[in-house]
């Protein structure tokens, strides 16, 4: 049954509603962590858990890159379908006997269909906005991280829960998610589709200046973002004494990580008139520097350190949006979809490293001074951006003279 067209801006409403219903899996794992470890006797399995997930994530976005599925198929569709396996994994974790393999493995499986919901919402948004992307992929990431947030306010809800709501909550939601997309949303105006596998795509893209820039600042952004997203309740825990399984904890890592998706709407509707690269260099700048103020963290007054987790939640996710833009505006409107997916890709192959580096490092250090070497990501992030920059100037000149 053909789906009835409907104006951008609805599209965009109802892709922020279904893009914040199904990402509301991906950090459902580690809402329950602390259940999940007591069950199976484990120390904590934040690292492997969330690394589960993002591994999963980085498979799928490669296959779904490799073989241009957003572009050769109707995204609405890979949406749908999805969103619904994704939340059959979800579930499943509440069915089957428990045991680490099987928790990681269904985690997996998870992040490997959630990217036919994160990256391809975005591909969907940019078929309806040409003018104003900015500003739409703001909304979009700003729904993506609320999601994120969502399992920690589940948490907060209520001390003795059952681990298992988490998993049921969050499964019916991506299921919503993506009925609400397959059968609301039809193909945008601008969609451009690709009828054809290139092998030879990938190599091309390689070659876009302004993509590999954008790209650049995207990866320096990842390898902050969800080491940060991790380990929040973690610096909760060190820097004001929240106890991991506690109200405040829940509620106060639902709040540093929720508070990005207004960030990243903000930041949207100031690229509409900055554009889009300011506002991410800004916020790349900004939460870099955060990341080395943790230094100096422990002599923080209480509630000057919570305002200061709240405001580096805001940086951390405002340029995610505008990065994704600016790959977007860099690529032709036929390869869009694959270029997304495959920038979501290698960007979240970098997270893995920072969890398990991050992990790795609080064996050794005390976690502040673990957390200040994520200001490596937007260091490099930054150099590799001017970078490229310069390479598409030197190209500009070349073909002039």
């Amino acid at each position: 049954m053909p789906k009835l067209p409907i104006q951008a801006r609805s599209a965009l409403i109802l892709i922020v509603i279904a893009q914040f219903l199904g990402t509301s899996l991906w950090f459902a794992g580690n809402a329950a962590i602390p259940q999940i470890s007591q069950f199976l006797g484990a120390t904590d399995l934040t690292a492997w858990i969330t690394s589960a997930v993002q591994l999963g994530f980085i498979s799928g976005t490669l296959i779904f890159a490799v073989f241009s599925i957003p572009d050769r198929y109707s995204p609405g569709f890979v949406f749908l379908i999805s969103a619904l396996i994704a939340a059959v994994f979800n579930f499943l974790i509440t069915l089957i006997p428990l045991t680490l393999g099987s928790v990681l493995f269904l985690r997996f499986a998870v992040g490997f269909f959630l990217a036919g919901i994160y990256p391809v919402g975005m591909k969907i948004a940019s078929d309806y906005f040409e003018k104003g992307l900015g500003a739409a992929l703001g909304f979009l990431v700003g729904a993506l991280v609320l999601g994120t947030a969502f399992p920690h306010l589940i948490r907060a809800l209520e001390l003795d829960f059952d681990w298992r709501m988490i998993f049921w909550i969050t499964s019916i939601l991506a299921a919503l998610g993506g009925l609400l997309v397959g059968f609301f949303v039809p193909d945008g105006p601008f969609r451009r589709k690709n009828p054809k596998f290139d092998w030879t795509l990938l190599p091309q893209l390689s070659k876009i200046p302004d993509l590999k820039s954008a790209a650049s600042g995207y990866f320096g952004h990842m390898w902050e973002l969800y080491t940060f997203w991790a380990f929040t309740p973690a610096l909760l825990w060190f820097l004001l004494g929240f106890d991991f399984a506690s109200f405040e904890n829940g509620i106060f890592s639902f709040l540093i990580i929720g508070i990005g998706g207004l960030s990243c709407a903000l930041g949207g509707i100031i690229a509409n008139k900055k554009g889009s690269q300011k506002v991410a260099l800004f916020s790349l700048i900004g939460s870099g520097i955060c990341c080395l103020l943790t230094v100096i963290s422990p002599s923080f007054p209480s509630g000057f350190a919570l305002f200061f987790l709240l405001i580096w939640g805001m940086l951390v996710t405002a340029d995610s949006p505008q990065f994704s833009t600016l790959v977007a505006q860099a690529t032709p409107p036929i390869y869009r979809g694959t270029a997304l997916t495959l920038v979501n890709c290698l960007g979240f192959g970098l997270t893995i490293l920072s969890i398990q580096f991050g992990q790795w490092l609080m064996g050794y250090l005390p976690t502040h001074l673990a957390m200040s070497t994520l200001s490596i990501g937007p260091i490099i992030g930054l150099l590799l951006f001017r970078y490229f920059k310069k390479e598409k100037e030197a190209l500009s000149r070349d073909l002039l003279g």
